[in-house]
């Protein structure tokens, strides 16, 4: 009875509420009504009222609409029909500039634009202009809430919208406005909300129109400004600088002025990340930090600079967990991602590995991964199985689970970077390493059970990230992480590792069908293949592993990559290492292309189907051997990432080719039988020779060269340097280079079709000799080919860049001088000759194999054929590029 009476009352007030919104909004309706006029003949009607006391009833009439309206239901429905009307009337309004109305006018469109945000989209833009004209407003306080009102909008702002917005912004002049009232603030005095506000707004234009952010950086006062106020001014001042300077940091070219003049801003960024910093502060200094190190070559900058203070505040910021008790749970885990996020430089080699290991990230990864390990490792006795019973019970707490990923994913970048020799140092610290590995062995074991029951990102995240862990430290550089990976991997499967393997197997086979095969299912065949790598480094299992048709399938899941045009990429499914709206967001930006690729699939079928072919027998592989081969040599001709390529290139080498063919490109291959430009005679001790060329050498294969013609010794004499050498080329002098009998011969022109073709084909025991001599000279991709090893993670594919021949290495070897015509007088001094027009010198053999143009010149007989010098209009970049091909 109670109950049915309080129910009969909050009707009545729902009802009662709603009435009251109606009359509201027909006063509204009213008060825009006194200000609607016809326009000229027109039906159509324009709001334009110049009367104060009508402006005035329809701001405060729109005013106790919403402020009434706020968090009902009905809202949206009851504005619909009226909010064009209701725009115009404010665009007038704000138009007028009166003071005694602007300041409330701008208050309104704080409140419209934040509780109407969706249904305001169609007319954010008009409300761009009057704003913007108030932002130099005299009344601070009403340039204040214009400033507020102005960042609302633009923030509300659909992406599709943006390119027009940013036309309404330049003409509107917005961002100079905001720039010059900022450049003033020092030396006038105004509250800090001010000061506040107008860099907020600044940071909004410049996250969403990259064309505004050199503008901003070139201009020294402002930036000058901004480093003094984060300096003297309080937390709200020091973040909101900090997102300026993240935003700036988007676009690359500012990015990398920002690191070169290095001490000012690292020096903020690194004291805004100390521990003694609030939160906020702390994050945005992250976040900073992250914008600055986004690539390798900014990484290696920073880290030269201050990679002790960096590491110290990720670490810092990775262990707030266990200082934070009593602080808001939402910023501390905030607070972790951001730190976790920049923790993933770990990808890139380099010095601050070293750091890492010395502020002892191993402890501080088990703390974010175990809870309370120290006290349950004291609790138990250590017996083989303690270990994993401790893991165990440690992961099924779920402690942290949103974070495992970049644990992971930090843990498997600092083994693949570790060295050969790397060991723990402390009893302690293998203690830690050997629980990580555990844990990463039991989340692996974990994925193969979840198999086709991984559905969401976040399931597909952790499986992937944890499983890759295991793959990548089986992998590692160090002997002591790749052989205890290997040990405990084995113990965890000791139980159900078969078991487990079958129904991998059974979900590859199942994934890889015509009918199952699309993107839905990448991301877990993705995490099927990884665990098979994995198994298949394992010797117990490698016979189950090859027995079936798992060559078969894996050749299948590579065709199908290169056929259907459809890459995904790690990116799409990794969402800890890639989901950031960073990468969306920056510009002036040429993204190297990631190691594994653009196709995860495409990686790791080629990483599975190396593996498979390692440990299987002729006969295990013979009823496909050419659709393989086939399938492989399409990988070399297609893909241009060098870890598909470097893998594609490891399958071949069981099949007795060595290096990486293309049909695309032959290298030098033919010039072996040009006799013409050839200038070096190999003679081998039964009185055989063949002619090269010394600059192929010189590039390629140094240690060919007969020591006196090797560039490095011509360098560092005064008569390599001289300003007057001739003008024109002195003829090239044949040379001869004897080789004794213990050099064999095969192998050695066996070197030169490597060395010319880019690859070479050679039967067992040949390439048992070509290895040995491949490692006397130096010959490393080659070396590793020959050995049949998966390279090392990032492991560059050999280049025939030939750039280096234009300069000091191959200008003793240079027949020809390419002079550019001169269009205007510029500066030139040649480090080689006197001549003063801008010229190179170059190579014919060089130039005719890469450009049909000049081959066909340097073949017609016509005069400048046998010059020693061409004349042209083409620019000298474009030698460089012609030069610079990789084969």
């Amino acid at each position: 009875m109670g109950s049915s009476k309080r129910r009969a009352a909050d009707n009545s007030r729902g009802g009662s509420s709603t009435d009251h919104l109606h009359t509201l909004l027909q006063r509204l309706k009213h008060a825009l009504s006194l200000g609607t006029t016809r326009v000229s003949d027109d039906k159509e009607r324009k709001w334009k009222c110049t009367d104060l006391e009508i402006q005035k009833h329809v701001v405060r009439s729109l005013a106790a609409f919403l402020d009434s309206s706020s968090g009902h239901a009905s809202t949206h429905r009851l504005l619909k029909d009226s909010l064009a009307d209701i725009v115009e009337a404010l665009v007038w309004i704000l138009h007028c500039k009166s003071e005694a109305i602007v300041g409330m006018a701008v208050n309104v469109v704080v409140k419209l634009v934040s509780s109407n945000s969706s249904m305001m989209q169609l007319y954010l833009t008009d409300l761009i202009n009057p704003l913007s004209s108030l932002l130099c407003s005299n009344n601070l306080e009403v340039a204040t809430s214009c400033a507020t009102a102005l960042n609302m909008v633009l923030s509300n702002l659909s992406v599709k919208r943006e390119k027009q917005v940013w036309e309404i912004v330049k003409e509107a002049k917005t961002l100079i406005q905001i720039i010059r009232i900022i450049r003033e603030f020092p030396g006038v005095t105004q509250p800090i909300e001010n000061f506040q506000e107008m860099v907020s707004l600044l940071y909004t234009i410049l996250w969403q129109w990259p064309p505004s952010r050199y503008f901003v950086w070139k201009d020294t006062i402002l930036i000058k400004v901004l480093e003094d106020s984060h300096i003297k001014s309080h937390l709200s001042t020091k973040v909101a600088v900090l997102k300026l300077c993240s935003a700036l940091a988007l676009c690359n070219k500012v990015a990398k002025e920002l690191l070169g003049n290095g001490e000012t801003i690292l020096t903020m960024m690194i004291s805004c990340m100390d521990v003694s910093e609030p939160l906020a502060v702390r994050i945005e200094g992250f976040r900073l930090a992250q914008h600055l190190v986004a690539d390798e070559q900014r990484c290696i900058k920073m880290t030269s600079l201050c990679s002790g203070p960096l590491i110290k505040a990720i670490i810092g910021g990775m262990r707030v967990w266990r200082l934070g008790s009593g602080k808001g749970v939402n910023d501390l885990v905030s607070l972790l991602d951001e730190a976790c996020r920049l923790a993933l430089i770990t990808r890139w080699p380099g010095e601050h590995h070293n750091h890492f290991w010395e502020q002892g990230i191993d402890k501080v990864l088990l703390d974010l991964l175990l809870e309370n390990f120290d006290k349950q490792a004291s609790e138990h006795t250590l017996t083989p199985q303690a270990p994993i019973s401790i893991a165990q019970q440690g992961l099924d707490t779920n402690f942290l689970i949103a974070l495992r990923p970049y644990i992971w994913e930090i843990f498997g970048w600092l083994a693949v970077h570790c060295r050969k020799d790397f060991r723990p140092s402390t009893d302690r610290t293998e203690l830690y390493i050997d629980m990580l590995i555990t844990c990463a062995c039991l989340s692996f074991v974990e994925a193969i059970c979840k198999g086709c029951q991984i559905s969401e990102n976040d399931d597909t995240s952790r499986s992937e990230s944890s499983s890759r862990a295991v793959l990548v430290m089986m992998h590692s550089s160090s002997t002591y992480i790749a052989s205890k990976v290997r040990l405990i991997l084995s113990g965890v499967l000791e139980i159900k590792g078969n078991e487990c393997l079958k129904r991998l197997l059974y979900l590859l086979d199942y994934g890889s069908s015509a009918n199952n095969f699309g993107s839905a299912n990448i991301p877990k065949t993705v995490v099927e293949l990884v665990c098979l790598i994995c198994y298949s480094g394992l010797p117990e299992y490698q016979k189950n592993v090859t027995r079936g048709d798992g060559i078969r399938t894996l050749v299948t899941s590579i065709r199908r990559c290169l056929s259907n045009g459809v890459c995904t990429s790690r990116r799409s499914f990794a969402l800890h290492f890639y989901h950031n709206v960073f990468y969306e967001r920056t510009c002036c930006w040429m993204t190297a292309e990631e190691w594994e690729g653009k196709d995860a699939l495409l990686f790791y079928s080629l990483w599975g189907l190396a593996e498979l072919v390692q440990h299987s027998s002729d006969t295990d592989h013979s009823h496909i051997k050419s659709n393989l081969i086939k399938t492989v040599q399409e990988v070399l001709d297609n893909v241009s990432a060098p870890g598909p390529r470097w893998l594609a290139a490891n399958i071949l080498s069981y099949f007795g080719v060595y290096g990486f063919p293309n049909k695309h490109d032959k290298g030098f291959g033919r010039a072996l039988e040009d006799k013409e430009h050839t200038d070096l005679q190999l003679l081998f001790a039964n009185g055989e020779s063949v002619s090269v060329h010394k600059i192929i050498l010189a590039v390629q294969c140094p240690s060919l060269l007969p020591p006196e013609q090797f560039p490095q010794s011509a360098k560092t004499t005064d008569n390599f340097l001289v300003k007057d050498v001739p003008r024109k080329c002195c003829p090239m002098l044949r040379k001869e280079v004897r080789f004794s009998a213990r050099v064999d011969q095969q192998a050695l022109l066996k070197l030169l079709d490597y060395v010319y073709f880019g690859y070479v084909e050679a039967g067992e025991d040949l390439a048992r000799k070509l290895k040995t001599l491949a490692k006397s000279c130096n010959m490393q991709p080659l070396y590793l080919m020959l050995c049949r090893k998966i390279p090392q993670w990032g492991t560059p594919i050999p280049s025939s860049d030939f750039t280096d021949a234009l300069g000091p290495l191959g200008f003793q070897f240079a027949d020809i001088i390419l002079e550019a015509e001169e269009t205007e007088k510029m500066p030139w001094a040649c480090s080689f000759c006197s001549l003063l027009l801008p010229h190179m010198h170059a190579h014919k053999f060089i130039l005719q194999s890469r450009c049909k143009y000049l081959q066909a010149l340097f073949l017609s007989g016509m005069q400048e054929s046998h010059s020693q010098s061409i004349k042209g209009s083409c620019e000298l970049g474009s030698i460089n590029q012609v030069s610079s091909i990789d084969l």
